[in-house]
């Protein structure tokens, strides 16, 4: 029996699992023995079940907290001493950076932090050069880095955190890309819209804003907030659909929140486990982000051909292009996203031209499969790199890939 390559990918928060979709099963079919660590949770337990890979819980804080952050570094690296990967793959911040520390210190062969954002874009003070000195250990401990966006890695870059040879963007970037067949095909669901409009209370003539992710200061919610109300002046019936969670490490104020709730046009849905039937009522996405490692839901929104209205963000500009699939506007500039918004509801030929565009710029740069194949193929490349491949031969078919895939990134 041939003895598959080990490959370990930690995130930190379990609903992190899902960036992972798809993915796990793909490289284990490929031919990987794979395990996936992250704090307890349901997204953990349905990868396992769903993908068939391996699956340990450890608990894992987001923000800083210097003993329990001590306690997941020691369990990590026992983990890693124990299951003897050849791969470790670390993303999002803190699974970065304590998954990173304990795959070098478990002297794991090949090393890859997958850098997913950067949260010191938007820190200041003593958390900014926490952050800083978090991800330049992070960056330190890993032989390969793989920023998912170019303007990602750029920035990183021009922070000195990241030097360019350590570098690789698969693509135009992404870490698992879109399915996007599960967007499109609600072209055909009309029904199941509808259904969520009607639940919503949503007459089926007035405009529907939305936008998806966490309802935290980073994203964007105040200057949208704000934006929404110059919308409203405009279309007094106007719908702002806000569909996720506060998170108390980046709070909305309190008057912001109260906002939210004392106006009747404003729905808030909390987290929706399949938030794909959501878009089809959009008439377009806000995306005010201030920072994002990849757009991720403005490429979901893209797929289903609902155009976005962003910010010039990092991260933004992979996901989005100005004029061809949504309209973006300098981080924080109320004014013009309220009317980028404003112009994308009156113009309904812009919104269809806008989201066809979209869609296709969707199909033919970020389908899943695509990257996949492109970041299996960079697994093959760092074992052939660090040696790993060529002192385990017995691996066959996968060692001789490897090769050729080496010859070709090269």
């Amino acid at each position: 029996m041939i003895r598959r390559p080990k490959v370990i990918h930690i995130v930190t928060a379990a609903s992190s699992v899902g960036l992972m979709r798809g993915q796990l099963a793909y490289l284990r079919e490929a031919g990987f023995d794979v395990y996936v660590i992250s704090s307890p949770g349901e997204k953990l337990q349905i990868a396992k079940n769903r993908e068939k890979v391996n699956v340990y819980a450890v608990p894992m804080e987001r923000e800083i907290s210097p003993l329990k952050d001590f306690v997941a570094l020691w369990r990590l690296f026992l983990l890693m001493r124990r299951i003897k990967p050849v791969i470790v793959n670390v993303g999002t911040p803190k699974a970065g950076l304590l998954g990173g520390i304990a795959a070098y210190l478990a002297r794991v062969p090949c090393r890859i932090y997958t850098l997913r954002g950067l949260r010191l874009e938007t820190a200041k003070g003593f958390k900014k050069n926490v952050l800083y000195i978090c991800e330049k250990v992070a960056v330190f401990c890993a032989h390969r880095v793989l920023p998912v966006s170019n303007s990602l890695c750029r920035q990183a870059v021009s922070l000195g955190l990241l030097d360019p040879k350590k570098a690789h963007v698969i693509g135009k970037g992404s870490s698992n890309g879109i399915d996007v067949s599960r967007f499109a095909s609600m072209n055909e669901g009309a029904l199941k819209h509808e259904k969520i409009r009607c639940q919503l209370g949503i007459p089926e003539d007035v405009p529907v804003i939305g936008f998806v992710g966490r309802l935290t200061k980073d994203k964007g919610i105040i200057e949208l907030i704000k934006a929404y109300k110059v919308v409203k002046s405009a279309f007094p019936d106007v719908r702002l659909i806000l569909i996720g969670r506060y998170e108390e490490g980046d709070p909305v104020p309190q008057n912001i929140r109260e906002e939210i709730k004392s106006d009747k046009n404003i729905i808030q849905t909390g987290y929706v486990n399949d938030v794909a039937p959501y878009y089809r009522i959009m008439d377009c996405l806000a995306f005010p982000t201030h920072r994002e490692g990849l757009g991720n839901v403005a490429l979901e929104a893209a797929a289903a051909g609902v155009p976005v209205v962003g910010t010039l963000a990092t991260g933004v500009v992979d996901a989005v292009i100005h004029g061809e699939t949504g309209l973006l506007s300098p981080i924080g500039d109320v004014k013009a996203l309220a009317d980028n918004l404003i112009w994308v509801l009156k113009d309904e030929n812009l919104r269809k031209r806008l989201g066809n565009a979209g869609r296709k710029y969707v199909e033919e740069h970020f389908q899943s499969e695509y990257i996949w194949q492109e970041l299996k193929d960079f697994y093959l490349k760092v074992l052939v790199e660090c040696g790993v491949a060529e002192n385990n031969k017995e691996w066959g078919s996968l060692y001789n890939a490897a090769g050729e895939k080496y010859v070709k990134l090269q």
